[in-house]
């Protein structure tokens, strides 16, 4: 299993609050504003996406995908850290 970045242990280690969309590991200045232009600008909206898609990787990476053009890690990094929140938070 490949490690965490250090944003994603900051970002699993605390209840989400009103943290911005680009506090999620893998999404960065590029990602986040392509989202917050879609409406996804807080990560709790993204949580929201990933809840409605069930948890779903292969679902929540072709939406991320298709959503604001997130590559294959970031795709994985972004899954890997609602997953992990939602598994200490929910």
């Amino acid at each position: 299993m490949s490690s965490t970045s250090q944003k994603h242990k900051d970002f699993v280690a605390e209840p989400m609050g009103e943290k911005p969309v680009m506090a999620l590991a893998g999404i960065g200045e590029v990602l986040g504003k392509r989202l917050e232009e879609k409406g996804f600008d807080k990560a709790y909206v993204v949580l929201g996406q990933f809840l409605v898609l069930k948890k779903d990787e292969e679902l929540f990476r072709d939406w991320l995908k298709d959503t604001c053009g997130a590559n294959v890690k970031q795709q994985g990094d972004c899954y890997g850290c609602l997953r992990e929140w939602c598994d200490s938070f929910l």
